[in-house]
């Protein structure tokens, strides 16, 4: 009995979660950061940049000394010279030799310290890149989130208006039997109601697929149970249409993401072009190398005259390794005098992409001035039009009022009433429009101005 309790008990608290799990709705904070956390694209700059600290670890490589080490093992057979007595014999013989060798780069135009502080700036560029790419998806996740809200209020809208025109068919349906109203009429309304049907089935629709769009952009595979948070503030929280357009622009010049981007390739640029002009220069090169020789063959064997009196048996190997030691070191200068115009072409190569990049700097930042300007007059262009839209919606709910009363008491068609209900149905649409359009807007320009969509 115990045992069928805890099998009942467990199975309703699976169902509970289950439940819970599936009403569960996000909020724009969250949605942003699922999909920072997820997205495809972000990942793949991540990636991006363990490249570029991999690309500095190649960098401080350079100065560090090379080490390598060679073994060899040879056959020799009819007539040789026999390596470790400078003599040649006719015999079938074996010898083993061993090396290592250690090279350094003392100067070489300083190339090597260009290139390790273009790998630094490199990885800063990855930072910036990666920082662009969540920004772009904040942007784009609270664009897709905002679609989601509108079209929930308009779905709720669009049921209201639909749910008002079935109670008006039945109240239309009473006056015709009353003789009230005439036949056609109830028609007219009859019609109206099937319109108001089409248009919440349009509504759901819409809904649905702003939904699996935000679930897509968030890189969610269970997207059916999918909803977000009803709450969204329409007031400008941050104050942000207080501030001047210069005073938002000087603040975005300081923090705007695209723009530290063109900075540094500039800056990568000039390293390009330092390196590039290294080429020219001298480049001294040091070296030391170390080997032996091992032989396996008997030796020949010498009198007191320097007679060969036979063969005798060779050295142990320990002997021979360090008997037979040789050592080489130096220094290589190598001076660069033609080059078929190589390395004179890479510096020019290197100073054309450095006037791009100037170039890439200047057009940042007017398009970012554009920009800034652009999303001022839009934040206050949105301002007013919502403003307007309720204004309009005031007068036009009062109209429908005024229309509903005189349809009540037969003084008006039911065309002019319908006409009455769908101006008043716009003026509702358009007051969500407005209203998201001026949130999106207002996000915009805070974006310009260094405040998040995620704050951390």
């Amino acid at each position: 009995m115990k045992k069928n309790n805890c099998i009942s008990f467990f199975i309703i608290m699976l169902l509970s979660f289950s439940i819970q799990a599936q009403t569960k709705k996000w909020t724009l904070e969250e949605c942003v950061k699922y999909a920072i956390d997820n997205n495809i694209s972000i990942k793949q700059a991540e990636l991006d940049s363990k490249n570029a600290a991999i690309d500095k670890k190649g960098a401080i490589g350079n100065f560090i000394p090379s080490l390598n080490s060679n073994a060899n093992h040879s056959w020799n057979i009819g007539l040789n010279t026999d390596p470790t007595t400078g003599l040649k014999r006719n015999q079938t013989t074996q010898y083993s030799s061993f090396g290592a060798g250690v090279g350094f780069d003392i100067y070489k135009g300083l190339q090597n310290q260009n290139t390790l502080r273009k790998a630094n700036l490199s990885i800063i560029a990855a930072k910036y890149q990666l920082t662009k790419m969540q920004e772009d998806v904040a942007l784009n996740v609270a664009n897709a989130f905002l679609q989601v809200l509108f079209n929930k209020e308009n779905l709720k809208v669009q049921q209201e208006q639909k749910a008002n025109n079935v109670k008006q068919l039945t109240r239309s349906e009473e006056l015709v039997k009353a003789g009230s109203v005439p036949r056609g009429d109830l028609l007219d309304i009859k019609a109206t109601v099937a319109s108001d049907g089409q248009r919440v089935v349009a509504a759901e629709n819409a809904l649905l697929i702003s939904k699996l769009s935000l679930a897509q952009l968030l890189q969610l595979k269970d997207f059916f149970d999918f909803d977000v948070t009803d709450d969204t503030s329409i007031k400008d929280e941050n104050n942000i249409l207080a501030q001047t357009p210069i005073a938002v622009y000087d603040k975005a010049k300081e923090q705007r993401t695209e723009l530290k981007i063109a900075k540094t390739n500039l800056e990568i640029a000039e390293k390009n072009v330092a390196i590039a002009k290294g080429a020219f220069q001298p480049t001294l090169q040091g070296f030391y190398n170390l080997n032996t020789q091992i032989s396996y063959a008997n030796v020949p064997a010498f009198d007191t005259n320097g007679n060969i009196i036979g063969t005798k048996s060779p050295a142990s190997f320990s002997n021979q390794f360090m008997d037979n030691r040789g050592q080489a070191f130096g220094a290589q200068l190598s001076i660069p005098i033609f080059n078929g115009f190589s390395t004179k072409n890479n510096v020019e190569r290197s100073k054309v992409n450095l006037e791009k990049s100037k170039i890439a700097v200047e057009q940042e930042e007017l398009a970012l001035q554009r920009n800034v300007y652009t999303a001022f007059t839009d934040a206050k262009g949105g301002l007013n039009a919502y403003e307007s839209s309720l204004a309009a919606l005031e007068a036009r709910q009062e109209a429908y009022n005024y229309a509903k009363e005189k349809y009540a008491v037969g003084m008006m068609n039911s065309f002019d009433f319908n006409q009455s209900q769908t101006l008043l149905s716009a003026a509702q649409s358009e007051v969500l429009r407005t209203k998201y359009d001026y949130i999106f807007k207002i996000k915009i320009l805070e974006f310009y101005f260094g405040i998040p969509i995620l704050k951390n």
